[in-house]
């Protein structure tokens, strides 16, 4: 089986991408896959890594206020679609899929022109532009069954998302290796794959609350770019601990109580499979709102407590965390909420999709 995938941008989009083509790689012997990125982001680094054939394109989100960037940008999306229809033309795949992000766009529109079976992966409660505007799609694989009245796919199966089997396949790693108490419950704090200022910027008052005499300690994710001016006079107690990121996050939380995040789509799916209780801090500034909506799913669900970034208020927040900690019975009832959805396979139904597609002729 050939396979081209294409996804970029954030972790939300790359890591569905990559639990797909890690259950093709089981399932298919065969397997001959090709992952399409952009030259400038953070898939760029990390498919490589994984061993994995990599084209990079040239591509811009577009924007409001940049004006002759996104004149730019159309000559550029006009070079991408030529040069993905030169790479499908020599890779010949049976399908094309698309995880999410601006640099699909190309990479399924020239699918779609020369005749190769298309596939899209949404991850969030309200899709993206990108996948709202692929219309002519021959499936759409969604997360949330609110996603299937915005787009005209062809085919729309509702699968989850795969990242949720990633989070329970990952190697535990022991709190007390980061020098955490083993009597003492953890929160992990983090703000998405690549931090917030913002967030980062309201935590810190939160922080500074919690002392040694709490039953519980954090480990507080800053993002790469933040991590030196975020630890800067700023001194908390032993009970807290700053990161700018951690490698294996997913192994790492199954020692978590409580996570405190964005409702990016990635950490959603992992908090499910996981079973972890959440409270949820959707940000503003993305798309569509999706995360509001995202994290708004979870609270109908009884798994999660929803703030809105507005709303945040360092004081209350602690109070809320103490509360849920302290065997209280909201907390439990999240728990047993969680433990009660009926959680799809979601790679394996991705896969299943697919390979139904590339049959049909």
């Amino acid at each position: 089986m050939n396979v081209i995938i294409s996804a970029g941008g954030t972790g939300g989009h790359i890591y569905p991408a990559v639990a797909i083509i890690n259950k093709l790689k089981e399932k298919e012997k065969d397997l001959n896959v090709l992952y399409i990125g952009t030259h400038n982001r953070m898939e760029k680094d990390i498919i490589p890594s994984l061993d994995i054939k990599y084209e990079a394109l040239e591509i811009y989100g577009f924007s409001k206020k940049k004006i002759f960037r996104n004149i730019k940008n159309i000559f550029l999306v006009i070079k991408a679609y030529n040069k993905c229809k030169k790479i499908i033309k020599e890779f010949m795949p049976d399908v094309v899929i698309g995880a999410g992000g601006y640099v699909t766009m190309p990479v399924i529109l020239a699918a779609n022109k020369l005749g190769i079976k298309t596939c899209i992966h949404e991850q969030n409660s309200i899709p993206g532009k990108t996948n709202k505007w692929l219309g002519m799609v021959d499936l759409a694989c969604i997360s949330y069954e609110n996603s299937r009245k915005y787009l005209k796919a062809k085919k729309i199966v509702y699968t989850g998302n795969p990242c949720g089997e990633n989070a329970i396949n990952a190697k535990k790693i022991a709190k007390e290796t980061l020098g955490f108490k083993k009597n003492k419950k953890l929160i992990l704090i983090v703000s998405g794959s690549l931090g917030s200022t913002t967030l980062n910027d309201k935590f810190k008052n939160f922080l500074h609350l919690i002392d040694e005499t709490d039953n519980f300690e954090v480990l507080y994710i800053t993002g790469k770019d933040y991590y030196k001016e975020f630890i800067k006079n700023n001194k908390f107690s032993k009970s807290v601990k700053c990161v700018p990121y951690l490698d294996n996050l997913s192994g790492f939380m199954k020692n978590v109580d409580l996570v405190i995040s964005r409702a990016g789509a990635g950490i959603i799916s992992e908090l499910l499979a996981l079973e972890i209780p959440s409270i949820m801090i959707p940000s503003p500034y993305v798309a569509n709102n999706h995360q509001y909506y995202n994290a708004l799913d979870l609270k109908e669900k009884g798994v999660a407590i929803l703030i809105e970034e507005k709303d945040f208020d360092a004081n209350l927040v602690y109070l809320e965390v103490k509360e849920l900690l302290d065997n209280n019975t909201t907390y439990i009832r999240m728990k047993t909420n969680l433990k009660s959805l009926d959680l799809k396979n979601a790679s394996v139904a991705i896969y299943e999709e697919i390979k139904e597609l590339i049959n049909n002729e």
